[in-house]
């Protein structure tokens, strides 16, 4: 199907855009519910739903733990920073008293 682009007049060519538009949605929208289907049986071959692989995914994240400090502070040792983050007051003080930042690593 080609369209002589060129013969069409302003009118045509915003209508045919407009059509164009609204048959990409449509078939976005099938194209996910067709994805969302072969998810739901792949996931049920094996004995699951995709509520249980999302729970899973959840769960996996958050087993996660605490990150390792990085930094301590001099003046008060039990103060520590990971290097994550947005920096403690203790290392805005440090830094701006003249300190480089590796010298509060531990």
């Amino acid at each position: 199907m080609e369209i002589d682009l060129q013969a069409l007049s302003r009118k045509e060519l915003s209508k045919l855009k407009s059509d164009v538009e609204k048959a990409l949605v449509a078939a976005e929208d099938r194209e996910r519910r067709e994805a969302l289907k072969a998810a739901q049986q792949a996931a049920a071959e094996y004995g699951f739903s995709l509520d249980d692989l999302s729970e899973a995914k959840k769960e996996a994240g958050s087993k996660r733990g605490k990150a390792l400090p990085k930094y301590r502070n001099p003046a008060n040792p039990e103060q520590t920073w990971s290097g994550l983050g947005r920096k403690p007051h203790w290392v805005h003080e440090a830094l701006a008293s003249g300190a480089d930042i590796t010298d509060l690593e531990i």
